[in-house]
């Protein structure tokens, strides 16, 4: 279902066939990918990360002191690969007690698509600045998944693109779903708007920027962001959440076991604190607590969304999969997520 416009200034109507830039629900396919090696023995997610990037072997931690600044101490333990897939290795998007040193480094925001240079080495130079928490210590939602990405290409031989073009998009058939736009398929590209304190909708500018358009087509094409790079539709992400509902398999092509699925889909978070009756898995959050989470639901749905307001979610007792993809950036009035997950479940018999 389209419902509304994908350019409102040039009179474009939404098509269920329009591409929006997807953001952070690039982290669970990335994940998946992940689970996928560990089932081909090129790695175990328990292995330290710094067996694959070896920069990651010995890293620092950023600790906050009284006067404003920071002490610089290491790390207490190698960072795992389980670490990156639950975001609790430390790793935030460069805003944490040492962002002056993030700032100069030019490493913040989950924005890669105008980079110059490959994701890799970007990472490669996230080693050498220090994290925001010890490893294990706390959920810090950050770079995580775009660490993930160059082990997927260190431990593969592949670029990230590449491998999740052979081993994911083609056997679901996820045709439209990429890091950068082929020509022939930008007209379908919606149209980023953004909606300020007051309700008021307007279009983002143009500059290649994270508020912005982005360089999604016209870009250097350089930086596959496992965290936050791809862009797809609505019908190609939901065959990946189906695959997903269905155990890692869809229409007899299999991705991944069935018990890897069992594992990424429930909490590995422990004591550590999240949101309230909720938990996070291997790439998804997780609903524990059906009443302490307060919304609509059941237990066991795991999800995630984009920072341009697209959401989705899978609840495996219903069988249910909702993908649903607007580009509001920012989206703060924005209550359509809430009511939206009214309106299913209030439709369930």
């Amino acid at each position: 279902l389209a419902v509304g416009m994908q350019d409102r200034e040039a009179g474009i109507p939404m098509r269920t066939d329009s591409i929006f830039r997807i953001a952070s629900q690039t982290k669970a396919i990335v994940s998946t990918a992940v689970m996928m090696l560990q089932e081909r023995g090129a790695l175990v997610i328990s292995d330290a990360v710094g067996k694959y990037l070896p920069e990651y072997q010995n890293t620092t931690v950023a600790l906050p002191q009284e006067d404003g600044g920071y002490e610089v101490v290491p790390a207490t333990r190698p960072i795992t690969i389980r670490d990156l897939l639950t975001h609790t290795a430390g790793i935030g998007y460069g805003s944490g007690p040492a962002a002056a040193a993030w700032e100069q480094a030019e490493i913040q925001g989950w924005y890669f698509a105008h980079r110059r240079e490959p994701v890799r080495e970007t990472v490669r130079r996230m080693a050498e600045l220090p994290f925001d928490a010890q490893p294990g210590e706390r959920f810090v939602y950050g770079y995580n998944t775009d660490i993930l990405g160059a082990v997927v290409e260190a431990t593969s031989g592949q670029a990230l693109d590449s491998f999740l073009a052979d081993n994911i998009f083609k056997p679901l058939g996820m045709t439209d779903t990429h890091f950068y736009l082929p020509a022939e398929k930008a007209p379908r590209l919606a149209v980023t708007y953004g909606i300020d304190a007051e309700g008021k909708l307007s279009r983002s500018p143009d500059e290649s920027s994270m508020a912005g358009q982005g360089a999604y087509v016209e870009g250097p094409r350089q930086s596959f962001s496992g965290g936050a790079g791809l862009l797809s539709t609505a019908a190609d992400y939901s065959k990946f959440l189906e695959a997903m509902r269905n155990g890692g398999a869809l229409r007899g092509k299999r991705i991944l076991g069935r018990k890897s699925v069992e594992l990424m889909t429930v909490n590995h978070l422990g004591d550590i604190d999240f949101r309230p009756g909720m938990g996070f898995g291997l790439g998804f959050s997780i609903i524990e607590d059906l009443g302490a989470h307060g919304a609509i639901g059941s237990f066991g749905n795991f999800a995630w969304g984009g920072a341009y307001h697209t959401t989705y979610w899978v609840d495996p007792s219903e069988e249910l999969v909702v993908s649903y993809m607007t580009q509001l950036l920012p989206a703060t009035e924005a209550d359509d997520h809430s009511k939206l997950r009214v309106a299913i479940y209030a439709a369930l018999e």
